[in-house]
């Protein structure tokens, strides 16, 4: 298995070339006088190191050990708990957190970049502080003063963690049948009781608090969504001077056995009469709790890149190596008994449609987290809206098009190795089974197509969906004709995408079933008009510099190879969207 490396060039390129955060970052005045590009280099270097050294290695050995359950008590593999001291002592869990709380204030473009790399070293590892961040965001935005300056420091230094404890063992999605109860108490607490499932760090040795967040409903709760309220419910009570008091009546209740993220603990999180408090309005947790969603399904989007850029360094070098057979062509290696595997088509084809959709995920994952700064740092109340409403329509389209092609990644990546890809040593077998849960969590990939299709299309009419389409049109309506390669068909994709948005909009007046039957299918065609959208970007900011540095070269190869061999894919997602929901119900459900 080849180390880790992380991808800096092209990160780089992407926020400096592609992006141009900088000009951005001068525009946003809450962000111009904590962000310069020298702290970002040594933000991105300094993630580097600590995620190829410290954590890395301990990608197979966390898999191959996994988490221990012991009477409540959870232990993380070996090295894990100094790995994370490192990580922590670095302030990676607060990268992205209020500077008022102790966190590095930085930019969502610039977080999303640790976020890969932390990912790519070990997506389990990784999970920890993912769910520490995000508990995080929903507190910095919904919760009182004075829980903010109990928790937030603690949290963002990495001393304490954090949890989401969302669904239950009947509800799965449908939280809002939740069973969780919160009783009001004399002192403005609450006593939270019932159990959940499915909590990623509900329990581990890496920290000495856990700070969890809870859905949970009152007495007098409506039915439904409308009656959740959101909870912060700790390990261990903090006393007023914020050390650790007794511990809290919750315990984990087992630890899930699973396909994969073995290093990552899953639990069952029991609360029985637990000290909570209020965090927001009653009655209004999962809008509280949805704060901290957009920036969770970006992060597990980019888990799904992570992995297939880990995926794709390891098949590389293995490409460049192994020798089998001889090219089509005629030897290339004429002094050894081979050539090596990377002459054969079969495999350049594989290799590059792992580096397109790795490159073109890294751009898409920005341009989304580009949008969230904007909307939390802009002045401009017009550009502040338009960039919630991006973010809105686009957030469903990054967490399951960066996971589907995250699988599909790993997969050629496993393919590239041959017999050698299904045995654990090598290490892309466990990269596929790590990645298919990212298709699951935070809400299924089919979750996503829904909410996409059914409330950020047909639920507004297209609003948002014009939105994004306008700027890709006077993005090719400025690009000057030796873009032409790229525009031409960019345009083309958008009047197909164009043309199947209007007829689930059409056809969705007169039958709901054409919203789920149409779903996946569209976020897939949107996805691939998005990725086309930013191979486009990327080729504007490479064209003309290719005889310069071959990573020009590459970047404008790879793009002809994504227009050429992968954005043809809408046209039969189209079709299959056009057939329509009837072919879905000939039978009946005895005849399954």
């Amino acid at each position: 298995m080849a180390d880790y490396k992380a991808p800096l060039r092209d990160m780089r390129f992407v926020l400096n070339e592609v992006f141009e955060v900088a000009t951005l970052w001068a525009q946003l005045p809450a962000l111009a006088e904590t962000v310069d590009a020298d702290t970002v280099e040594a933000i991105l270097e300094e993630a580097g190191k600590v995620t190829s050294k410290s954590i890395a290695p301990l990608s197979r050995s966390g898999d191959e050990e996994g988490c221990h359950w012991h009477d409540g008590v959870v232990t993380t593999p070996a090295g894990f708990t100094e790995a994370y001291q490192t990580y922590a002592d670095g302030g990676w869990v607060g990268v992205g957190g209020d500077p008022a709380f102790g966190g590095m204030g930085m930019p969502k473009v610039v977080s999303a970049q640790v976020e890969e790399m932390i990912n790519s070293s070990s997506l389990a590892f990784g999970l920890y502080p993912m769910l520490t961040s995000g508990a995080c965001v929903s507190i910095n935005t919904h919760a009182s003063e004075a829980l903010k300056a109990t928790y937030l420091p603690n949290m963002y230094a990495g001393v304490w963690a954090g949890s989401m404890c969302l669904t239950e063992s009947h509800a799965g999605t449908d939280l809002g049948i939740i069973r969780t109860k919160a009783d009001p108490q004399a002192d403005g607490s609450y006593k939270i009781s019932g159990t959940k499932i499915f909590i990623t760090g509900g329990e581990h040795d890496l920290t000495e608090n856990i700070i969890h967040l809870v859905l949970a409903k009152l007495p007098d709760a409506p039915a439904g969504p409308k009656g959740i309220s959101l909870f912060l419910v700790p390990k261990f009570m903090v006393n007023a001077d914020g050390s650790l008091g007794e511990r809290n009546p919750v315990n984990c209740g087992s630890i899930e056995h699973k396909m994969g993220i073995q290093a990552s603990a899953t639990c069952v999180m029991n609360f029985d009469e637990a000290v909570g408090y209020l965090v927001g309005e009653p009655n209004k947790g999962l809008a509280a709790m949805f704060t901290m969603m957009n920036y969770e399904r970006l992060g597990v989007g980019i888990q799904g890149l992570a992995s297939g850029e880990r995926s794709y360094q390891n098949a590389i070098e293995y490409a460049r190596d192994r020798l089998q057979s001889r090219s089509p062509t005629g030897a290339k290696a004429k002094d050894k008994i081979a050539d090596p595997i990377i002459v054969h088509p079969d495999v350049r084809r594989m290799l590059l449609t792992m580096k397109a959709s790795n490159e073109g995920g890294r751009a898409f994952s920005t341009y989304v987290a580009m949008q969230l700064d904007i909307a939390k740092f802009s002045e401009d109340a017009a550009a502040r809206k338009r960039a919630d409403d991006l973010v809105a329509l686009l957030t469903p389209v990054a967490k399951a098009f960066l996971t589907d092609l995250g699988l599909e990644t790993t997969v050629h990546g496993q393919q590239v190795f041959g017999g050698h890809g299904f045995i654990r040593e090598w290490g892309q077998e466990q990269l596929v089974r790590d990645v298919r849960i990212t298709q699951i969590y935070e809400g299924t990939n089919g979750i996503q197509a829904l909410d996409l299709v059914g409330r950020k299309i047909v639920g507004n009419g297209g609003a948002y969906y014009t939105l994004f389409a306008d700027e890709i049109r006077q993005f090719t309506a400025g690009a000057g004709s030796e873009l032409a390669e790229f525009t031409k068909p960019l345009n083309a994709a958008l009047d197909t995408l164009d043309e199947l948005t209007h007829w689930v909009l059409e056809q969705s007046k007169d039958n709901p079933n054409e919203i789920g039957a149409a779903s996946v299918e569209y976020l897939h065609a949107f996805g691939y008009t998005a990725y086309a959208y930013m191979w486009a970007l990327m080729a504007k900011a490479a064209f003309g510099k290719e005889t310069q540095e071959d990573f020009y070269a590459s970047k404008l190869g790879t793009a002809r190879f994504y227009f050429a061999r992968l954005l043809p894919r809408i046209q039969s997602l189209s079709a299959s969207v056009k057939a329509g929901s009837e072919t879905l119900f000939l039978l009946d459900a005895s005849q399954f």
